[in-house]
């Protein structure tokens, strides 16, 4: 067989951030031992998936010309305009924020999924989001770094929260206070659902309904590759720098094994 991949931008570059898939926990959604936010392009990441499984296959990557992944745009060049991959996925900010707000799939709390601004933000009727904005500043402020977080009014169209007013965070990856190294998607959606345990220890915040072919696992786990998020949020004496110290081993690996197919 052959494969060709004409290759195209990773609009959220080149930063490495979330624990790698644990054995056991491969899904629909989680094929192999990477992290959240893995930082190639799908020709490379294709490359390391032959190697990973040892296929054998014709495999062909067409690149890019004049890609400049820590350039202008952070991976996504200026000139090119955006066309929805997804119809949720509308614009680059959502592209940048996806590495944590995909994990809302896994809770109660709306993803904006029946707004204009699907998975840019996050809510629920029954949240203070003033207060869960001043909790993940008080817990972690350089988790928020490189972007700008909004308290907004929003009232989904369709699926969660459908009909009902909702309060809830805007997550602004764009602009001028957009830093491409200092945003951390992945451990801002983190440090939310910690900041909403540690108002509400009872808060029900985890789906637990069938996801992407899975029926005896949480969604967040299957999402995340392992329970480890999870038990982070749900333990209350669990601080930030308990899920860095699993985390950024990870992160680390992942650096230094994909260095290797980068092609740019």
């Amino acid at each position: 067989k052959s494969v060709w991949v004409l290759d195209r931008p990773n609009p959220a570059g080149r930063p490495v951030e979330g624990l790698i898939l644990r054995s056991g926990w491969e899904s629909f959604v989680g094929a192999a031992e990477i992290p959240m936010r893995h930082g190639l392009t799908l020709g490379e990441l294709g490359a390391w998936f032959i190697n990973r499984f040892k296929l054998d296959v014709d495999y062909r990557v067409i690149g890019m010309a004049d890609w400049q992944p820590e350039g202008p745009g952070f991976g996504w060049p200026h000139e090119r305009i955006w066309i929805n991959p997804s119809p949720n996925a509308a614009n680059l900010n959502m592209a940048r924020a996806y590495a944590g707000t995909v994990m809302l799939e896994g809770t109660t709390l709306s993803e904006g999924r029946g707004t204009t601004r699907p998975l840019e933000l996050f809510g629920a009727p029954d949240i203070e989001a003033g207060k869960v904005i001043a909790q993940m500043h008080a817990l972690a402020p350089g988790w928020l770094e490189g972007c700008k977080l909004r308290e907004i009014w929003f009232e989904p169209t369709f699926h969660k929260h459908v009909s009902k007013l909702c309060n809830g965070v805007h997550i602004h990856a764009e602009g001028p206070f957009y830093d491409h190294i200092y945003f951390k998607p992945w451990r801002l959606q983190a440090l939310a659902f910690k900041a909403i345990r540690n108002l509400n220890p009872a808060y029900a915040l985890w789906r637990d309904f069938p996801y992407e072919y899975e029926f005896d696992k949480l969604a967040i786990d299957v999402i995340n590759g392992s329970p480890l998020l999870r038990e982070w949020v749900d333990d209350l004496n669990a601080t930030v720098d308990d899920l860095d110290a699993v985390t950024i081993p990870d992160e680390r690996d992942w650096e230094e094994q994909s260095r290797a197919y980068r092609l740019y």
